[in-house]
């Protein structure tokens, strides 16, 4: 062999050896969707929610904790208006066309049962990776779908009674009478309270019906039988005892009426009502008017008397954060919540603390952030109260129609305050539930 043809040949061995060095190297390092861990490549997340003074505060507190270990991975949160977030997550997901879409979104409880059950394989399965059984276990059971779990529980909408102790007191009674109350018991001092000192036991908006959300899955019942899709009006006690109390509470006029958010929170702030039945997540609403620190205490919610295993216990609202399967990054964005969201005790304190947030995270709840008393609730230490109240909350299937069974109860919930009997309304309801379910 010429000398020519053997320097040739060596520079082939040595660019295929290079090439081999090079191929090695790639695969040692992860791909998009790995931990960023153990590798230089930085790598981006972005996680769409909705109320920067709760959820996205949230989302920005994990993030501090996670890119202290993981500086290479770039968290973008996007503000998102709720409604913006279902239109397009719907839009993306239907056509196909994920582009624009994030990694991590935030979707109410609600309406996941609907997302999942539209779009299966979208989102990312967390059953093996979540410790599930450190959550309230009412926040899985919206998650799961035919056995598998898809997302990584968040907020509680646990709902409790604000009152005024110095008007209860004024009315002839006492905080021990506020606990453990039926509605009938709570209507009762609301009347006191208005003969006593003229204000309004509560509010309420008839075209906002969370009372009888509230009053159903209190006693385990919702618009749907277990299955989720089963219309449930015409035979739900429980609802037809909602629509009764409600009615009652306006007709005797221990209940103002409110036609939008600003008027709900004025209400109390303004020291004209007296009590709020609602989802925990008020606490901050009734905190702003500070000059009333002092005067507010909470008690578990009243119970209906005539439904069947009813109870103290109830949720209203509440939200849990899930990870787009099809986005590049899924698995880093997994890495993400599991560390903060699904499993670390600090940053739950640190929420609590900084925030007023009350999560569904087992584990934090006996802690002294939980356990602390709060000045402007008379020294009560609502928050461990409250998460205990989450751990009794009963468990429901929310189904797919949540919101247009909303629709239809409203408009039937307006024909009983002008006279229409609850049982007939009940019916038509029923008969206006099952059109739309076929």
């Amino acid at each position: 062999m010429g000398k020519g043809k053997k320097v040739i040949l060596l520079l082939l061995v040595a660019i295929m050896i290079i090439g081999l060095v090079a191929c090695s190297s790639s695969n040692d390092k992860p791909n998009k969707g790995e931990s960023s861990e153990n590798t230089d490549k930085k790598q981006k997340i972005v996680a769409w929610a909705w109320d920067k003074n709760f959820n996205v505060a949230a989302l920005e507190e994990a993030k501090k904790i996670y890119n202290k270990d993981n500086p290479n991975v770039e968290i973008e949160i996007v503000e998102i208006a709720q409604n913006d977030v279902i239109q397009k997550l719907n839009t993306g997901l239907s056509s196909g066309t994920t582009s624009g879409l994030p990694n991590i979104v935030l979707i109410e409880d609600y309406r996941i049962q609907t997302f999942l059950k539209a779009y299966p394989g979208s989102f990312k399965e967390l059953t093996d990776v979540v410790k599930y059984d450190d959550f309230a276990s009412y926040k899985k059971d919206f998650m799961t779908m035919d056995g598998k779990s898809y997302g990584i529980p968040f907020d509680t909408g646990s709902a409790v009674l604000y009152y005024r102790k110095d008007y209860v007191e004024d009315a002839g009674y006492t905080e021990a009478d506020m606990q453990d109350l039926t509605w009938e018991k709570y209507i009762e001092i609301g009347k006191a309270i208005k003969e006593k000192t003229g204000k309004h036991m509560l509010s309420i908006d008839p075209n906002d019906i969370g009372l009888f959300r509230i009053m159903m899955q209190s006693a385990g019942k919702w618009y749907v039988k277990e299955d989720g899709s089963t219309p449930d009006f015409a035979d739900n006690e429980a609802l037809k005892e909602a629509a009764a109390i409600c009615k009652e509470m306006l007709d005797t006029g221990i209940a103002k009426t409110h036609t939008d958010w600003a008027q709900f929170v004025a209400g109390p702030n303004t020291g004209e009502i007296a009590s709020v039945p609602t989802g925990c997540w008020f606490t901050p609403s009734i905190m702003a008017e500070k000059s009333q620190s002092g005067l507010w205490r909470v008690a578990p919610i009243p119970k209906l008397s005539k439904a069947k295993d009813a109870t103290n216990a109830s949720n209203l609202g509440g939200s849990s954060f899930y990870i787009l399967n099809e986005i590049d990054g899924a698995d880093v964005a997994t890495d993400f919540l599991v560390k903060t969201f699904g499993s670390d005790k600090s940053f739950y304190e640190t929420l609590l603390d900084k925030h007023g947030i009350i999560a569904t995270f087992i584990p934090v709840q006996s802690g002294d952030v939980y356990g602390k008393e709060v000045e402007f609730f008379g020294g009560q230490k609502i928050y461990s109260d409250v998460s205990e109240l989450a751990s009794k909350i009963p468990s429901v299937n929310y189904g797919l129609h949540t919101y247009a069974f909303d629709d239809i109860m409203k408009a039937e919930f307006q024909n009983i305050i002008n006279g229409t009997d609850i049982d007939t309304a009940m019916q038509n309801a029923q008969k206006q539930a099952e059109s739309q379910v076929k």
